[in-house]
């Protein structure tokens, strides 16, 4: 009886060890606040998004992917319903965005963006829908 209890404390922390909750991603790979905003800036500047645009905008649902890391380049992806500018059907304006050196830019590179999961972005909704 006193082996088996020794044997018994590892195996219940061993099990325990491993039924535990893995670690969440760090935070440093989400982008700052500061980050989000300019991304929804540069996104609205878009022609895709409504930037000259006659008729009045609205947007929903947007969403924001990335870091993404492609080749040495960080890459953000932007997507939203938009509606607005068609009657019944919202369009669905994409936009790619490379950080470089404090830098965003925007790129023709869809390609990249498939298979990224994305997460809400809610700065672009308020950005957008405040204009």
């Amino acid at each position: 009886m006193r082996r088996v209890a020794p044997v018994l404390a590892l195996a219940l922390t061993i099990t325990g060890a491993l039924a535990a909750p893995k670690a969440a991603k760090p935070a440093e790979d989400a982008p700052s606040p500061a980050l989000k905003q300019r991304i929804a800036a540069l996104a609205l500047k878009q022609v895709d998004f409504g930037s000259v645009s006659l008729l009045p905008v609205r947007f929903d649902g947007s969403r924001l992917a990335g870091p993404i890391e492609d080749g040495g380049r960080t890459i953000y992806c932007v997507s939203s319903r938009m509606s607005g500018r068609t009657f019944g059907k919202p369009e669905r304006p994409k936009a790619v965005m490379r950080y470089a050196a404090d830098r965003l830019e925007v790129i023709d590179d869809d390609e990249v963006c498939t298979g990224h999961r994305s997460q809400p972005f809610p700065e672009l909704d308020a950005l957008g829908n405040a204009r």
